[in-house]
Order: structure tokens, then sequence, then C-alpha cells
């Protein structure tokens, strides 16, 4: 097929696609760039067999746009075109990144650090044909990193990187560190921090070993969009000019150091630790942090392999928020008779906890949301700690109960800031400059803790960025002294919640993909910016906050980049009948990832027990959460039934869609006319994602439970 035939077909076919027409202009400009140039040349041939196949969504969401440069950096799949991360996308943005150095450091010498996680792509999701060539195909973050490594050296820049065939690797906070010990000009890590593994990405740091923040990212994304032509040169190429050097191992050692030295109370080291990496980096950074300090800890062996395709993790989903991610490190620590688990993401910068029940409470292991590691954190550090003039900060999604326990401990609280740990990486900065920062005043010195909802916490201001390490010794230290009295971290939370009351938070997210979802993700906001929900279920809105008014509480919008962080409503909510804000629900698009992010939180009664109000306040932080999407949904067309809204927030809104409208109802019908069911079940959830019958489990069951005979036949068919 010729170009110009490519270019017809795909014209058409556009036509057809329930998009804006200048997102079909868009997509038909660069795909004529891109079939026009040679140095698109390696791409034609999966081009071409996109569209022989007729795969005309994915070509359209594969060029519409240049993939966005986010918080910090690009992420999203790997692949081919211009909306994809791939070789040319990563090698526009370190020169974009170049440019944005020479706008702040002149013409002078600059040093990058590159890190890099154990990502390899190969096309796990089965999008592209494996009979063609795929110049994407194999490609590692490792690879990826040497791309970088190239144009940075084409450019006269100088890096540090790991040496060829190292074993080991550098993650995201051990970067931060890096660049601030190597007192380097900036960093790039590439990785796609949790995503699943056909993702990858490139986040560039700071000379502070943070992110920019706005206004400063739209800068360096300015720079970037500029870019039309790259500079390169082969990595070997590179390290022969002598502007790559070998990432030495006394930086890490250093790294390690740093966060054994933020023990508070080095006498409590008698907890037994069972870690998993989910086959990622977090074995440099927990386990050597933990060792080092003196804890005993066993690694989970089939997620300890460095393996980019995570293949022994559940949905093939390495985020430690997914609890069933860290069920065969439970069951080892079962074994072992181990008092605590914990996990990390690819590049070791969240931190996942489950500990044993406490006292009175059923054998083995409670789940810990990021929401209640953070309160645990915070209250440790405060109480084991020496402070004269304490400082918390967190974002405005995580749990309000991380506030009320850093007032009760006389600590400054910054409470407010949007999310992403860049803003806290900022603050500190901001407190080294200028020693105020939000209405707060002190030193880095002065800093305790920061936390984000997301599993994220940094317990020193030597780093800029969250860092899993650090937060699993204060909670090894932690559980190590609560032993003493025969309790655990289970028992120390629900001591937090009967002093402080108990607070239930609710995270419910809805996958939109492709330009489409995208679309729907923009009319969401704008529909509930432009007439808010008066009620939501059993709920009165009182209040609505939205992040972006310039007349606002964060003040006048300083960039594009500002205005999308702060792309967040706020609504204040109260029971029917009282006046008094109870709950509160936040909305937001996520910056990383196609989706809306719902976030509820409800506060139980004060003074009322917290085995009264558990369950109580759980279960209506659920309903409310479940409540809003529904509602939400509709306002974009979408009717699905709360049952369907159980499905996992891994899957796309679209196999909800699927589940509830063709194959439920066509497994109903087959059983009820007592036909064969086949493969029809497997057949149908293919798409959903690796484990689709765990990914639908909570959803079926709700279904079945007011079904009878047919529901139980139902739920066994799909094994829920």
């Amino acid at each position: 097929m010729l170009d110009s035939e490519i270019l017809h077909a795909a014209e058409a076919a556009f036509e057809a696609l329930p998009v804006r027409p200048e997102v079909r202009a868009a997509a038909l400009a660069n795909l004529r760039r891109w079939l026009g140039s040679d140095e698109f040349a390696p791409y034609l041939p999966q081009i071409r067999s996109l569209v022989s196949r007729g795969r005309w969504d994915l070509l359209l969401d594969s060029f519409y746009q240049v993939l966005p440069f986010g918080t910090g950096g690009r992420r999203g799949p790997v692949g081919v075109g211009p909306n994809r991360y791939n070789p040319w996308t990563l090698g526009a943005s370190v020169q974009g990144h170049v440019a944005f150095l020479r706008e702040l450091r002149g013409d002078g010498p600059l040093h990058v650090v590159i890190a890099y996680d154990v990502r390899r792509y190969l096309d796990a999701n089965g999008v592209y044909d494996p009979a063609v060539p795929n110049p994407c195909m194999g490609l590692s973050s490792r690879d990826f990193a040497e791309i970088a490594a190239g144009v940075y050296a084409a450019n006269g820049v100088t890096t540090t990187i790991l040496a060829p065939g190292s074993d080991t690797y550098v993650s995201t906070p051990e970067l931060s560190f890096a660049i601030r010990y190597l007192r380097a000009d900036g960093g790039l890590n590439v990785s796609a921090s949790h995503n699943p593994p056909d993702d990858n990405g490139g986040k560039f740091y700071n000379a502070r070993g943070g992110q920019e923040v706005p206004p400063d990212d739209e800068r360096m994304a300015a720079h970037v969009d500029k870019v039309d032509r790259v500079r390169a040169m082969p990595f070997a190429e590179a390290r022969a000019t002598g502007l790559v050097r070998d990432y030495a191992p006394a930086i890490h050692t250093a790294y390690v150091a740093l966060n054994v030295a933020t023990s508070l109370r080095s006498d409590a080291r008698s907890a037994k630790v069972v870690f998993t990496g989910l086959h990622g980096t977090g074995d440099t950074t927990v386990v050597d942090v933990l060792r080092s300090a003196g804890f005993h800890v066993d690694v989970e062996p089939t997620q300890a392999p460095h393996d980019g395709a995570f293949t022994e993790v559940p949905f093939r989903t390495p985020n430690p928020e997914v609890r069933q991610s860290m069920d065969r490190a439970v069951k080892l620590a079962t074994e072992r008779g181990a008092d605590l688990v914990m996990a990390c993401d690819p590049d070791a910068d969240r931190i996942g906890l489950c500990a044993r029940n406490g006292v009175g409470g059923a054998p083995g292991f409670r789940f810990f949301t990021g929401n209640e590691i953070a309160a645990l954190v915070v209250e440790y550090r405060l109480s084991q700690g020496t402070w004269t003039n304490p400082i918390v900060m967190q974002t405005e999604v995580t749990s309000d109960l991380v506030r009320r326990i850093a007032v009760r401990h006389g600590a400054q609280v910054v409470a407010d800031l949007m999310v992403g740990f860049k803003y806290i990486g900022d603050g500190l900065g901001r407190l080294e400059d200028t020693g105020t920062f939000r209405g707060v005043t002190g030193r880095p010195e002065d800093f305790v803790v920061g936390v984000e909802e997301s599993h994220g916490v940094l317990v020193t201001a030597e780093l800029r960025d969250k860092d899993a390490a650090g937060a699993a010794l204060a909670l090894a230290e932690y559980a190590s002294l609560l032993a003493r009295d025969g309790r655990t971290l289970t028992d120390a939370l629900e001591s937090i919640w009967a002093r402080e009351g108990y607070v239930h938070n609710e995270l419910v997210s809805t996958v939109m993909r492709g330009a489409a979802g995208k679309a729907r993700i923009d009319r969401i906001q704008a529909s509930m910016r432009a007439q808010p929900p008066t009620e939501i279920g059993k709920w009165r809105v009182v209040e609505v906050l939205d992040r972006a008014d310039p007349n606002g509480s964060l003040g006048p919008i300083k960039s594009g980049t500002d205005a999308a962080s702060r792309d967040v409503l706020v609504f204040r909510l109260a029971e029917n009948g009282g006046s008094e804000p109870t709950a509160r629900l936040l909305l937001r698009p996520s910056g990383t990832e196609p989706k809306n992010k719902i976030y509820v939180e409800v506060v139980g009664r004060p003074g009322v027990a917290p085995s009264v109000e558990i369950p109580r306040v759980a279960a209506e932080a659920r309903s409310l959460a479940l409540a809003f999407a529904h509602g939400m949904l509709a306002r974009v067309d979408i009717e699905l039934p709360l049952w369907a809204l159980r499905v996992s927030d891994l899957v796309a809104i679209e196999n909800k869609q699927h589940l509830a409208e063709v194959l439920l109802p066509e497994v109903c019908r087959r059983l009820a006319a007592n036909e064969p069911l086949g493969t029809v079940v497997d057949d149908g959830l293919r798409a959903y994602g690796k484990d689709p019958r765990g990914l639908v489990a909570d959803a079926v069951r709700d279904w079945a439970a007011d079904q009878g005979a047919l529901g139980e036949r139902v739920q066994a068919a799909f094994g829920a």
C-alpha cells in the first residue's frame, strides 16, 4: 500500500470515530510526517500492518498528539507513533532537557545522572503484528537509558550511568540522592514506576534531586515541544568521548548509610521482615538498608529476579497498592514466622506493608493502605524523635488523619499540596531558600516526614523524592518497639483511631483509554465543574472547591502545567439532616495514566469505639464512592450497574461495560438453557488483562448475591 493510499484510507476511517475534528486533523498531520520522513522509516512496516488490519482506533490514538510531557517527563505505552514511548519521543525529551539546562546554567559544563528500571518491552498485550519488523520490540529501560546518554553526549553533556553489563540498578530515591551527592545539574530516570509492563517513561530531575514544579516545569516542556531535530550518537561512541562516566559503588554505599542514619531507635531490631521487590529494584534499597541497620530480612524468591515482564506478579501490576501483589510474600512470612511483609514498586519509591493482626485478632496478616502507612510513620517519627520545630507535609488527597496526628504532636503541617511528591520536594527547597513554605516556618532540618496516599513516604530532607527504604526502616523499628508489649502495627493503628477518631479512605479509578477516553475524561471534569452535584446518595454537598480557581487558596494559575495539576474538584459533604461536613470527595484526572481518580474520606463519630465505627464507616465510604462514580459516568453516557463498578480499577471501562452488557448475560443465558459454556468465560475475559478472573471476582460475587441458584452457578463459572 502506498503512503498516499494509507493517508486516504485513514482519513475516511477516522471520520467514523467519535472524536473531535481537530483530533482527526492532528492525527493525519502527524501520520503524514512519519510516512514522509526517513527518520521514521523503521516504523513503517508496523504502520502499514495497523492499516491492513483496520486498527483505526489504535492508529488514531498513536498519532493524534505527541505523548504529553507531563509531571516531569513522558510516560505511556511503548510503541509506534508520536503518542507512544519510543526512541524518538525519548530523544526529543532529552534534547529539550538539554536546552532547558542551557537556559538555566549557560554554556558551561553540564552533568546529568541517568537511572533506569527493569522493564523490557515484549508487547504483552499483543498490540502489534509479530510477523512484521518492530523497532521497539525488546527495548529495555537500559536500552532507552543508553539512547538518552547518546543524546546528552552529542550535545556536550556528561552523564553518569551504571557500567554496561551491570547486574544492579539505581532506584528513583537513589537517583535523587546521587544527583545531590555528585552535585550534578540534573537527572533522568527511565521508568514507568508501577505501570504495566508494556509502558515506559522518562522522568527528569533538577539539581536539587527533585522535579520541577510550575511554572518551571512548563518552561522545560516548552523546550521539549520546540524540538524538531534530535542530535544523537551511539552509546559506544559516547563512552569513547569520555562524556559517559560509570556510576561508582561508593554512591550506593553512601545512600544506604544516609537511610540508616534516619533511625530513631537503634535498640529496636527484633522485627523479622519478608520482602518482595515485585521483580524490581527494591532489593537495592529496602533490603540493603534494613540489613545494614541490623534487621533480619527474607526475600520472597519467585518475585525476586529483575524481570521487566513482571511474570510472577498478579495482573502483571507491580504496585504495592494492589494487595494481591503481596500474597506470595505473606505466605512466606506465615511459613517463616515473620512479623512484617514489605513490598516496592519497580523503581522502589513506593512502600507496601502487611503486618500481623493485633491482640485478640485472628491469626494472619493485615494489608495497610497508603493512608494507614502514612499515619503510622508520622505517629512513630513524631513520638520517638526529638524535634524542636517539627514539620510534616502531605498532599491534599492524603487522609486528614495524618494532619490530626501531626497537630496533636505539636508539628507544623502543610496539608494542601497538589498530587505528586515533587511538591513536597519543592517545599523543602523553599524552606532551604527562604525559611517559609505555605505558612510554615523552619529549615530543612526541621522536616520530620512527608507523605502521600499512594504509598509514598520521605523521612529525610537529604532526598527530594519518596523513598520506600526510609519508610521501611521506620516501620520495622516501630514494630520492634511494639512487640516488647506484645502488640503489632495493627494494634498501633487501632490505638490511633481510638485517640483521633476513625477515618476511612476509599479510592475508585475509572480507566478510559485512547483519544475517545481522554475526551470523556475532559468532559467529566468540565461537566462537574459547570454543574456540580448537590447530592450524592444520602450525602448533601455543602461546599465545592475548585483548585483551578485563580481566586482560591492557591492563587493565580502559574502555567499550563499548573492548571493541569490543579484540575482538582473538592466536595465537602454532610449526611442528609446534618449541617457539619463529615465526608469529602476529590475528583481529578490522573497525570500519568488514562483515568479519573475519585478519593473519598468519611470520618467516624467522635467517642465511638473503632470496633463499632469501622464496618459502618467503611461501608458508607464504599457506597459514596460507587454512587459518585455511577453518576459521573452517566454524564458521558456510560450506564453501568453499581456491581460492575466493583470490577478491579485495573480494568478499562469498556471491559466493565462488556462484562455487564455482553459476557455475563451470555453466561446466564447458556446456564439457564443448560447449554455448555465451553471457553466462553475465558475467551470473553481475555482482553481484561492478566489473571482476569481475579479482576472481576468481587463484581461477580456482588451480582450473584441476590440471584439465587443461577447466581451461584454463574459465580462458579467465573471462579468467583
